[in-house]
């Protein structure tokens, strides 16, 4: 993509209204624009970002054995009712009634309605395990919206469901999907501390929530320092039940949770830091199931009220979650796997025939090879377009000029590092694929 025709709308200044890194930055790089009350429009560079990182969920989730669906986002209040949460979710949830007179809500969470498609479905235990998931737009009514996407009133949300026949079986499940998570944020580059949660209005008795480590996480958490002899980032394949069992049961709390008197952990051990809540997963047996009558036969011919989990990440929200976690002074530092474009390319010659006629060449070369590039071709200063560079964040740059040129040569940096080396041209291409 040419910079010259791209929509990317950036801002010299740290908007007034933006508290958080994540959201100054999503600002001014032009990733979203506000319209209204915590609600965001996705611009193309954003949208960008936003794609890749629902295609690892997805992915993950695939890898996982969970099958994707989609759910529609209005809903049946009379399922909500059924369940008796209609009433108590409170004034987050949407209600609408339509022209019929009918009681609706747009969707904040899907159990009644995956619970109510489960029961007319499955009959008999042979068919257990089950483990169903979509990613879809949700809308909770914060009475607060604030930190841009991080805490907004619209938001993509994948959030999967699993149906199991006891609760060893469930258990299995719920220990997939934590692999699975682990294994999503490892792979956009993040550190997620595992930490156990309450289950609020959802229910159930074992939860995680995984929280992104970031210099202004809007959660403090208190864990233990043998977490980090798991090296979390760079998981393997498969990780044995073992390994799961000692990642669960490791001391980590938000701060509300710990109590420093009777803290299990020695004071040299214990380690405190900033968090951002990515994803939340939960087994809640048989909370809707026996409710709403979501049961199956069993070997013996009775009937069986089945296990169910709850499993959500914030797809959206690790977009902010992600620049909280890796940013500097100049911009966002994406991690390959996230990054809009992989390489940005310069042109230092514009106003240049000779130079321009190479970065066009080069630039084409680039996009036949599959390289994503993001080409900035624009008749401007070299500072604006570094600046450019650096406040998106692509992970690298070739920066070439009239005087490279004449050398066959132009600039490498790593935007992470700042590190930069002169590389030939004709080894610009290879080097990215």
């Amino acid at each position: 993509m040419r910079l010259s025709q791209y929509f990317l709308p950036t801002l010299k200044e740290n908007p007034a209204e933006a508290k958080i890194a994540s959201h100054r930055l999503m600002l001014r790089a032009g990733l979203v624009r506000q319209t209204g009350s915590g609600l965001y429009i996705w611009l193309p560079l954003g949208l960008r970002v936003l794609k890749k990182i629902e295609n690892i969920v997805r992915e993950e989730q695939d890898r996982s054995g969970a099958q994707e669906i989609l759910m529609p986002t209005i809903q049946n209040a009379d399922l909500w009712k059924e369940s008796g949460r209609y009433e108590a979710y409170g004034k987050e949830m949407l209600r609408i009634t339509d022209r019929h007179g009918k009681e609706m809500l747009y969707g904040p969470t899907n159990e009644e309605m995956i619970t109510d498609l489960f029961r007319n479905n499955v009959q008999s235990y042979k068919d257990l395990p089950k483990n169903l998931y979509h990613i879809q737009w949700k809308f909770r009514d914060e009475v607060r919206p604030r930190y841009g996407v991080m805490r907004g009133r619209e938001f993509l949300m994948k959030d999967n469901y699993s149906f199991d026949i006891d609760k060893e079986a469930a258990k299995i499940s719920y220990d997939k999907m934590f692999v699975a998570y682990l294994k999503t944020f490892a792979r956009l580059g993040l550190v997620a501390i595992p930490v156990r949660a309450d289950t609020g209005a959802i229910g159930g008795e074992l939860s995680h929530e995984f929280q992104i480590l970031a210099a202004e996480g809007e959660s403090t958490i208190y864990y233990d320092k043998a977490i980090e002899s798991f090296d979390l980032k760079s998981l393997a394949e498969d990780i044995s039940p073992d390994i799961i069992q000692k990642l669960q049961s490791i001391y980590a709390v938000e701060e509300e949770k710990h109590d420093a008197d009777n803290c299990p952990v020695a004071k040299e051990n214990l380690r405190i830091a900033k968090g951002v809540e990515a994803g939340h997963i939960f087994n809640f047996g048989t909370k809707y199931s026996e409710v709403m009558n979501a049961k199956v036969s069993g070997s013996d011919g009775s009937m069986i009220a089945v296990e169910m989990g709850s499993y959500g990440i914030g797809v959206s929200r690790l977009v902010g979650a992600i620049i909280e976690a890796s940013n500097d002074e100049n911009g966002i530092i994406w991690p390959e796997a996230a990054a809009p474009y992989k390489v940005g390319l310069i042109n230092l010659g514009a106003k240049n025939e000779e130079c321009t006629e190479a970065c066009d060449a080069l630039y084409k070369k680039m996009q036949a090879a599959g390289i994503e590039v993001l080409y900035d071709d624009r008749k401007a200063g070299a500072g604006q377009k570094f600046a450019t560079m650096d406040l998106i964040g692509v992970p690298y740059q070739i920066i070439l000029g009239p005087r490279g040129l004449k050398n066959n040569s132009a600039e490498f940096k790593i935007r992470k590092t700042g590190e930069k080396t002169e590389i030939n041209l004709d080894e610009i291409v290879s080097k990215f694929i």
